[in-house]
């Protein structure tokens, strides 16, 4: 996911996303354990994707804080 269509998206959509991603995150190295996983980069990218959603939150949190 690029972060342009990141920083796009609303918070509550983010927040929801977030969660989502997570479960998402679970069930991959659930399956990766049992070798059923064939694509293991879908795990780092999935990681990725929620520290840049994180990351777009806490920018927002400081700008309500600043203003």
């Amino acid at each position: 996911m690029k972060i342009r269509e990141i920083r796009e998206m609303s918070t509550d959509e983010l927040v929801k996303r977030i969660v989502e991603e997570e479960n998402n995150s679970v069930d991959l190295r659930f399956a990766h354990e049992l070798k059923q996983l064939t694509n293991t980069a879908k795990l780092r990218n999935t990681k990725r994707d929620i520290a840049k959603m994180k990351t777009i939150l806490k920018e927002r949190a400081a700008k309500e804080v600043k203003s």
